[in-house]
């Protein structure tokens, strides 16, 4: 028996990286799986790479317009069972030097972008479906240059709050899922170079307990529990995947 037997799941983020991972992992389990990402050319490399029960569907979860179609074509398949709202942006920045443009871009597409990302998706949703939000371990720490980033994602553990208060009578889950430093294509891109990414890679795993930045797969992992009757009774949590940085 496969975890997510006949499950309908939703990934956005899921043309690279954890979305990527996430969509695979659910795939393998035996859902249906519909990915949303920005760029049509990674959508379709994606659904390549997975091969089978997916499609991708471009889709700016910024836009809600963009929104209301990709739910519209989930829902000719049926309910949505599980939502992994993973879409991402991150630009690091000192506070000094952060402009307006740079603030609305982080806000609406982490925040912002979560949290209609979900709240569109409440009429096609079954009851007792589960919704897993990704913050990350940094909104715990005061790392520079991430102002406008770890403040979006905290205010994502807060969404996980109040739609485990507000779903309750439908038996939605609402956890989150907080990962450290993950080998993505997302953490060379915050870098200008090879060699300010190798740095930062050392410090990073000079600070956490397991001494290595995590695969995507292990976040998958961890999202594939939180999406499964394996955690039934688990709502509202923040789950770090860390490696032990924040727990230490």
């Amino acid at each position: 028996m496969f975890l997510l037997e006949n499950k309908i799941a939703v990934v956005t983020g899921g043309s690279s990286g954890i979305g990527l991972a996430t969509a695979q992992r659910f795939v393998e389990e035996g859902a249906y799986v519909f990915i949303a990402g920005r760029r049509q050319a990674e959508l379709d490399r994606a659904v390549a790479e997975i091969g089978k029960n997916v499609t991708g569907i471009k889709t700016d979860i910024s836009q809600l317009d963009d929104l209301d179609r990709f739910y519209e074509a989930v829902a000719k398949k049926g309910k949505i069972d599980v939502i992994f709202a993973g879409a991402a942006f991150v630009e690091k920045q000192m506070t000094a030097m952060v402009t307006p443009e740079h603030f609305d871009k982080t806000f609406n597409a982490n925040a912002r972008g979560t949290y209609f990302t979900v709240q569109r998706a409440l009429p096609y949703l079954n009851d007792g479906a589960s919704i897993i939000l990704v913050a990350a371990a940094g909104k715990n720490k005061g790392i520079p240059g991430r102002s406008t980033y770890s403040a979006t994602k905290a205010a994502i553990r807060s969404f996980a709050r109040t739609w485990t208060s507000e779903l309750k009578e439908r038996g939605i889950r609402t956890n989150v899922i907080s990962p450290g430093a993950v080998e993505t294509p997302m953490f060379d891109d915050q870098y200008p170079s090879e060699d300010g990414a190798a740095e930062a890679r050392k410090q990073i795993i000079a600070m956490t307990p397991l001494a290595r930045l995590a695969h995507p797969d292990e976040i998958a992992c961890a999202a594939l529990f939180l999406a499964s009757d394996l955690s039934s009774y688990v709502a509202g949590i923040d789950l770090p995947v860390d490696g032990g940085l924040t727990a230490v």
